[in-house]
């Protein structure tokens, strides 16, 4: 049975549900896979991609991040890959660009680059980054400006300012609509897809 309160609710987070989506690459804590999780479903991201080429790692190692995701697994997609090109393969099918949070000398700033757009944002392991064969699937670069000692950043905490950035855009471009549109076939999805689960 879902109240009238529950259902008002699903319809509304469908509403908000954005075209952006995340891909980690080989981001092997848990934890951090699990902080990404919310901040993702906190921003409007339905999906992500957890895309692991490192043979010391497996599908099991993200399946336990039950704390750090406080259950918001339950209610969005996590698409597991091991093949570099089919995982990409399937980003490119949904997403129109494909940004990698890496530094080189032409990386933008993120305060300074569209990301209101059709966008996955894809982020590297905690020790590595994005991977050279990773990058040749990007359509660019992008970094987030720091001014401290040491240039680096959590992946969850680089991930949540990279996409509260992209959500301050798409705020400012009336991207998050309150009300769940019947002819709106995605989303409408989206909410099929809460009721599923609550039942």
């Amino acid at each position: 049975m879902v109240t009238e309160q529950r259902d008002n609710k699903f319809r509304r987070v469908a509403a908000y549900r954005q075209a952006m989506t995340v891909v980690l690459e080989n981001v092997h804590d848990p934890h951090n896979i699990g902080a990404v999780l919310r901040t993702c479903d906190c921003v409007g991201i339905q999906e992500i991609y957890v895309l692991y080429t490192d043979e010391r790692l497996s599908e099991d190692r993200w399946k336990d991040f039950k704390v750090t995701s406080t259950g918001v697994k339950k209610w969005m997609h996590v698409h597991f890959f091991t093949d570099i090109d089919k995982c990409f393969k399937s980003v490119r099918d949904k997403y129109d660009k494909i940004f990698a949070t890496h530094l080189d000398k032409n990386s933008n700033s993120i305060y300074n680059h569209d990301l209101s757009g059709s966008v996955a944002f894809l982020f590297g392991n905690e020790h590595e980054g994005v991977s050279e064969n990773a990058l040749k699937y990007a359509d660019g670069n992008i970094l987030i400006p720091q001014f401290g000692m040491v240039q680096s950043l959590n992946i969850s905490v680089a991930c949540a300012i990279t996409l509260y950035e992209s959500a301050r855009q798409r705020i400012n471009a009336g991207l998050y609509q309150s009300e769940l549109m019947e002819d709106d076939t995605q989303r409408q999805e989206i909410y099929k897809h809460f009721l599923a689960k609550h039942k």
